[in-house]
């Protein structure tokens, strides 16, 4: 992510949640200064100009208490409307308040957040040794979550549910985190934009200055030497 933002720029950066992992920190305390870099340089952005809007996630609800506050520039709020520049209006927002588990069964999704952290680490030997046979990078949670028949359930019902959330709001669509599946569609009626993540996929969602959206994934663009959009929106789970 610190790599992505220092050669991006852009007029409004949407952080859609899970931007600091409070769940985790709550069991042992780690602050890496990469980490610190982060903070600073988007903090920088933000007195240079860029609009920093940030919307907390189940895994930073914490933040949730200083809704409507500002830290060094940066808004913090449950919900935003985005205007893209051809006119369209976006609702942006986190997404765990339509997830079920998280609402209702916290045990049950502190297991399944044990359960993606072991995968994670998994992923990642999995990784050093592809990246010595010379092969690129893949990840092995994202290709469990298409072949598993609940969790393609869940994310079709996910998207459908922030779809009739925008729809209620009068908007043309959504742009969302939560659940670490980027993508785009215009399946239940209205635009559905999901943002990805900075653990497993590397991805964000920028417009481009027709208001053109695009998911870009930055484990791809960083091979190349080419000039790309800014990003509106992104997610950092």
């Amino acid at each position: 992510m610190l790599d992505f933002i220092r050669v991006h720029d852009a007029e409004t950066i949407y952080l859609v949640g899970d931007i600091v992992d409070g769940w985790r920190l709550k069991k042992s305390w780690y602050w890496s200064q990469t980490h610190n870099d982060v903070v600073q340089k988007l903090l920088r952005k933000g007195r240079k100009g860029a609009r920093i809007v940030y919307l907390p996630g189940n895994h930073d609800e914490f933040l949730r208490g200083y809704l409507g506050t500002h830290f060094g520039g940066i808004e913090v709020t449950d919900t935003a409307i985005h205007e893209t520049a051809d006119g369209r209006r976006f609702l942006v927002i986190h997404g765990d308040q339509f997830d079920v588990v998280v609402r209702h069964a916290k045990w049950l999704a502190h297991f399944g957040d044990w359960a993606y952290v072991f995968a994670l680490n998994l992923n990642t030997v999995l990784n050093k040794i592809r990246r010595f046979l010379g092969f690129p990078y893949w990840s092995l949670s994202a290709w469990a979550k298409l072949r598993v028949k609940n969790a393609v359930n869940f994310i079709g019902a996910f998207e459908q549910a922030l779809t009739g959330e925008a729809r209620r709001h009068g908007v043309d669509g959504v742009i969302c985190g939560h659940i670490h599946h980027a993508a785009m569609h215009d399946r239940f009626g209205l635009t559905y934009v999901n943002t990805g993540d900075w653990v497993e996929s590397c991805t964000a969602v920028a417009e481009h200055h027709d208001g053109r959206l695009e998911i870009l994934r930055w484990t791809r663009l960083s091979t190349e030497v080419l000039p790309l959009p800014a990003p509106i929106a992104q997610a950092a789970e």
